[in-house]
């Protein structure tokens, strides 16, 4: 089969790849759609991020969902025909975090298209991935392949929204309107977050966030001056969820938020100098997010039964063929929000 693998820097081929069949316990998928993710666009400029750096060629993508095409010995749940989205977690279930409930803190996870395992773990942009069938979820018959591969980044802003507590009645304020900035707007909604507000330094993305549901959409880069009403007494937002892993980005919301609020950070930009004297004297609380694990299904429920529409989002298809292309458009935030490839 052929699959979207990563070389080097800016060297992204279209490559034959194995395709093994199903071993006991395991179900074969042909891939439908996989959805470009900041992670993918990283490692096509940059190699990686971080430390995480590629060491040999490594097919990309985790965003993914299809129809099962074989299974193999014990799997009586799924059957070929079955359409379904593929969790590209595989966490051990034996280490602490496993056995404690912390599976998204696994430490032997694989997890799909990851550079920071060697060998490196490969990813879902190809023809076909043979995965655990507890990897292959059902999707609900009114939810197209195309929404279902955004369940890996919705499930993400579910577990955020986990980390920040309830959102009813709460005032939002959200920092970066990439894709996920975009999903958390929709989780606060059904959060049942009375006021959400948005900001990025471009609008394109904060066009979309406006139908979305945002209650205010500020680019700060050409209007900044909008968030002075916000800045009243010592803030008034109750939950940031800061997207954008900008330093500046933080820093200008922690003046908007009450005394109390909670800071969740999703978006990773690289380390930050936290101004720790605001963050003490205004008793804040900042928590992380990583990754997710129940929230997955969740994702798949939610969207599966009309309760989340991510189709505004995914604002682009392309065959996976032209998969340079596809990277291209998906870096440029003028023209782009979430880009899918077809398979």
């Amino acid at each position: 089969m052929r699959a979207v693998v990563i070389h080097a820097p800016k060297d992204l081929r279209i490559d034959n790849f194995p395709d093994p069949l199903p071993a006991s316990g395991e179900v074969r998928v042909k891939i439908a759609n996989g959805g470009i993710c900041g992670s993918d666009l990283h490692y096509y400029h940059h190699g990686g991020f971080g430390t995480v750096r590629i060491q040999q060629p490594m097919a990309l993508g985790h965003e993914i969902a299809g129809v099962v095409a074989a299974v193999g010995d014990g799997v009586a749940h799924l059957k070929p025909g079955t359409r379904v989205a593929v969790n590209p977690s595989k966490p051990c279930g034996q280490c602490l975090h496993c056995q404690e409930g912390m599976r998204n803190q696994c430490l032997d996870m694989r997890f799909m298209g990851s550079a920071m395992r060697n060998p490196h773990v490969q990813g879902g942009f190809r023809e076909y991935v043979t995965v655990d069938a507890a990897q292959a979820i059902p999707i609900a018959e009114r939810l197209s392949l195309a929404e279902a591969a955004v369940a890996e980044p919705l499930a993400v802003c579910l577990h955020a929204g986990k980390q920040a507590g309830p959102l009813l009645g709460k005032r939002v304020l959200i920092t970066g309107c990439g894709p996920i900035g975009a999903l958390m707007i929709l989780v606060s909604r059904f959060g049942g977050a009375a006021e959400i507000v948005v900001t990025d330094v471009a609008d394109a993305p904060l066009s979309v966030a406006k139908t979305l549901g945002a209650s205010h959409a500020v680019n700060v880069a050409s209007n900044a001056p909008a968030l002075d009403p916000w800045r009243a007494g010592k803030g008034v937002f109750d939950t940031l969820f800061e997207a954008s892993g900008s330093q500046a980005a933080l820093r200008t919301a922690l003046d908007l938020l009450r005394p109390g609020a909670t800071i969740v950070q999703l978006g990773l930009g690289g380390e930050m100098t936290l101004p720790i004297n605001s963050i003490v004297a205004k008793e804040l609380q900042l928590r992380g997010t990583f990754r997710f694990d129940p929230e997955f299904e969740l994702a798949l429920r939610l969207m599966g039964e009309g309760l989340i529409d991510v189709k505004p989002l995914i604002t682009a298809a392309m065959p996976f063929e032209n998969a340079v292309a596809a990277f291209e458009l998906a870096s440029d935030r003028s023209k782009s929000m979430k880009v899918q490839l077809t398979f």
